[in-house]
Order: C-alpha cells, then structure tokens, then sequence
C-alpha cells in the first residue's frame, strides 16, 4: 500500500502559493504540547531508564520529569511568548484543562489556538472506541474554549487507518500528524478533503533532545541550518516552519536561551509571520482550494 490519503507529489511539481501578506514567504508556527500523564499508567514517553529493566508504577522520576515542566517550564514558556508578542497554537489533552486548569486558562487568556491533541497522552491505536474518545476530547476542549476545534494532533503522531474519517466527520479542518511536505497539502476522507498541516520531526524537541540526546544549543543550529536550505527557496514558494515544543523538554533552564535566540532570530527576517494553526489552515484554503476530486 502507498500513501491512501495524499497524492504523491515531489514539492518541486507544486504551483507557486500566494504568501498570506506580501513579501511574507515564511510561516512561523509555534506549537505548545501541553500533556496530562495519569500518575498511576505507564509513562508514554521516559527520559531515564529504569534499573533492572522493570517498568514501575508509579514511575516518580519520569512522572516528575514531566510535571517539572507543567510546574516550572509553562510559565516560562507564557512569559517568552508574551514578552515577544507572538501567536501561538497548544496541542492540548483535553484533561489538561480538568487537572491543570491554571494552565488551560493562562493559555485562554494569552489567546492561544487550542488544538486536540486526545484526550490523556494515549495512543489512539490502545483505546478500544477510538471515535469516542476524539468526541469526548473535542467537546471538552470547545466547551472550554467556547469555540470550535478546528486542528488535530494524535498523541504520539499516531493515527489508525480510521482515524482521518472520523476527524473530518466530527469537524477537524486540519490535522498535524502527516509530516510529508514543508507547506499544506489536501488528503482524502470519507467525508471530504481535510488539510494535511506541516509539524515536522527535525525542530521537534522531543526528537532533539529525548530521542536523540542533543546538546542544548541543537535547536538553534537546526533552525539556522534550515533556513539556508530553504533561503533559495524562498524565492519562489512559501516555506511553513513549525517548533514541537514541550514544557519540559524545551523550558529547563539551560535550554530556553536557546529557543529565544531562535525566536529573535526569526523576529529579525522581514520575510516571516508568526501564525496560527487555524490561521496557516484559512491562507491554505484561500490560496489552493480543495481540489474537486482527490
């Protein structure tokens, strides 16, 4: 089986996009994830191994790993963006908003897109009624919000052979978790085209510095670096460049320099908007309406 839901398509073949302004070829998307891990499951992801290979629960440093961030990494993370003024998009568990509900609401307030992101940090493939739990998880985030949930993002990327259908048939516009193409592209439901969003592994913290075990300046050697491969680019097609970030990955204090160097760095362009994810979505549509046929 090839790719089911998007038509092979090197970026080379694209037609030229329209920039969201004049002049603005290069989409900034920051994206917080903001996850709730239930303190008595295993832990969906560890960055210290376990002595004598036993997989505990309760797994304390893990579990106190990733609370750290929700402690002491957010309100770091609320202050950088607010101090820079710039927009941003939470793939957010909905629970979040029950157990962290400080949290959920500073990210109301600072005007943050909401994005579903499941219900706890649970892979969709574990739940035996998948589709219950996308609608339980989009109410409770509307319901807080007071507004339509337009962006998905499974935890862990994952998806079922299932799982775009039912997106798009309990009103997802964009999803997050086909990471094939620097800019949007449509893919295939049964309920009609759906917006394939640009996410990326490379400028993804969790990859960086959990999976990968990088040094803390990483980030910002990958942003530069990528910026030189897409600078010829530039010339001739939009660019969208999204950061993964996780408080607690990204906002321990000898790695946050980094991403507000990254951040200035990208302030500093006169080719670059900071955008949403629902705004990224509305440009796409405007610029390349969904084709007729799939």
């Amino acid at each position: 089986m090839t790719n089911p839901r998007v038509p092979f398509q090197m970026s080379s073949e694209r037609k030229p996009l329209t920039p969201p302004l004049p002049g603005k070829m290069l989409i900034v998307h920051v994206v917080i994830n903001v996850e709730y891990w239930p303190f008595d499951q295993p832990m969906p992801r560890k960055t210290l191994s376990i002595p004598h290979g036993m997989e505990p629960i309760p797994d304390i440093p893990n579990y106190c790993w990733a609370e750290y961030g929700l402690r002491c990494g957010m309100p770091r993370l609320l202050s950088l963006l607010a101090e820079m003024k710039l927009p941003a998009s939470t793939n957010l568990n909905s629970t979040v908003i029950d157990h962290y509900p400080s949290i959920a609401h500073a990210m109301l307030d600072a005007g943050f897109e909401f994005i579903g992101h499941g219900y706890t940090q649970r892979l969709l493939h574990k739940e035996e009624d998948e589709e219950s739990v996308i609608r339980k998880a989009l109410a409770q985030v509307s319901a807080f919000t007071g507004k339509k949930v337009r962006g998905w993002m499974g935890p862990g990327f994952a998806q079922t052979f299932d799982t775009p259908d039912y997106l798009k048939q309990h009103g997802i516009e964009y999803n997050l978790d086909w990471i094939i193409d620097d800019l949007p592209c449509w893919m295939r439901t049964k309920h009609g085209p759906m917006v394939c969003m640009p996410y990326g592994f490379e400028l993804n913290d969790s990859l960086v510095y959990t999976v990968e075990r990088q040094s803390s300046p990483e980030l910002l050697q990958r942003l530069k670096d990528t910026l030189t491969t897409f600078a010829p680019e530039l010339r001739h097609q939009p660019r969208v460049l999204t950061l993964g970030l996780h408080p607690h990955q990204i906002a321990v204090p000898h790695r946050l320099p980094y991403l507000a160097q990254s951040l200035q760095l990208l302030l500093q362009r006169d080719d670059t908007i900071f955008m949403t994810g629902s705004q990224i979505c509305d440009w796409y549509m405007s610029a390349e309406p969904a084709p007729a046929t799939l």
